[in-house]
């Protein structure tokens, strides 16, 4: 199981774990919506659940559910700027297809 997060992603999972107390790590995931099936989620881990795993890069620990692995398995996590928006984006390759928008994928 790998999940990879670039320096520039690191860095802001780090910048906001540090400005909370009492955060694990950063928790990915995803739920069902959007228009092609899936949509990632991206929060502060305040505790360690019984069945999540845990995966570190670049000195962040990541907090995923282990039904969450088999989406999220061999995926790298940047960070970009882009005009006035700004956000985690992620290269995953168990995506088969990705929305026009971007928020949402498909297996």
């Amino acid at each position: 199981m790998t999940i990879t997060l670039t320096e520039k992603a690191a860095a802001r999972a780090r910048d906001f774990i540090a400005k909370k107390q009492e955060v694990q790590g950063l928790r990915l995931g995803v739920r069902n919506t959007g228009c092609s099936g899936y949509m990632y989620t991206v929060s502060l881990a305040d505790a360690i659940n019984a069945d999540d795993q845990i995966i570190e890069s670049q000195g962040v620990k990541i907090v995923v559910s282990e039904k969450n692995l088999p989406y999220l398995d061999g995926m790298e996590v940047d960070y970009a700027k882009q005009g006035l928006n700004e956000g985690f984006r992620f290269n995953n390759p168990n995506a088969k297809e990705m929305c026009g928008c971007g928020e949402s994928f498909s297996v």
